[in-house]
């Protein structure tokens, strides 16, 4: 099966797919959401939107209703690891700790700064997170309850009027997200909005074989390319920006291994990163069950 999706008009959309039935299941504008709170109720991590380069900046136990000067934020500003890993997010485990975090929100589609908020974790149970937003002035501070939503992975919520926003479609009816997201480069050092594939790795198990003719790829390869626990094991390198050429190139002998939440195995290629009519951001790829 040779499936083709698109991200609009500055990679603007997250698409959700379900490789069972080879459909996009849901899509969403990136900004529509700001932070992702871990729905399981022993969870309590809080994701950035990392769509948008969004960064996080702990100043420490302060009062959140005094004005905050922005000194220093660029070189202690945050990132949530590109992996996903638990123990590499910006906010860390800061529930109760009275630590203040000044979040930026990042930019829009078409590159605009959406703005700085102030954010205190306060609390978080198995049916809640409740947290205290403020201006960077201090004022306009609230208080927010996000109710934990149990048939999703992650509950979202967004600043523009403090709701909870349904974005991440329900368990089990989606295995990749094709979207946006915060890549930390290393030389130079720069953290840098990259546009490609997550998973969920509690539900979505991937293996990434570097040099293989799809045809020939097998379920037994996965004895030699174990899977690996990151939600950006397939990510955004089976691609590159070719310079002299001005254009994007795809790397079809790079294969995943997927496996479901239903125990099902695919193997997956990517095709073209340009749509029929050449527009950036359409990713085509084949998918086979094995």
């Amino acid at each position: 099966m040779q499936l083709q999706v698109c991200m609009g008009p500055g990679y603007q959309d997250q698409l959700w797919i379900d490789l069972g039935t080879g459909t996009v299941v849901a899509t969403n504008p990136k900004g529509a959401w700001d932070l992702a709170f871990d729905s399981e109720p022993d969870g309590w991590h809080i994701w950035l939107n990392g769509s948008k380069l969004m960064t996080a900046w702990n100043i420490g136990a302060v009062d959140i209703t005094q004005p905050t000067d922005t000194a220093g934020m660029h070189d202690a500003r945050r990132i949530d690891a590109p992996s996903g890993h638990p123990d590499s997010t910006a906010f860390g485990n800061a529930w109760g700790s009275g630590d203040v975090f000044v979040v930026d929100l990042g930019f829009s589609a078409f590159g605009l700064p959406l703005g700085l908020r102030k954010v205190r974790p306060d609390a978080v149970d198995a049916d809640a997170c409740t947290f205290t937003v403020a201006n960077l002035d201090g004022s306009n501070m609230r208080q927010v309850v996000v109710p934990k939503d149990p048939t999703c992975g992650h509950t979202y919520f967004t600043f523009t009027n403090d709701a909870v926003v349904a974005i991440e479609p329900p368990l089990g009816t989606w295995d990749i997200v094709l979207t946006q997201y915060t890549h930390q480069f290393y030389v130079p050092y720069l953290p840098y909005i990259v546009s490609g594939v997550l998973t969920d790795p509690r539900h979505t198990r991937v293996a990434r074989i570097p040099s293989a003719d799809f045809d020939q790829v097998v379920l037994g390869d996965t004895l030699y390319h174990p899977f690996e626990p990151w939600r950006n094991t397939i990510g955004y390198d089976w691609k590159d920006y070719d310079f002299d050429i001005g254009a994007y190139t795809v790397f079809p002998q790079q294969v995943y291994l997927i496996e479901d939440t239903d125990g099902r195995h695919f193997k997956l290629h990517f095709l073209d990163f340009y749509g029929a009519g050449g527009q950036v951001g359409c990713p085509s790829f084949a998918v086979e069950e094995l």
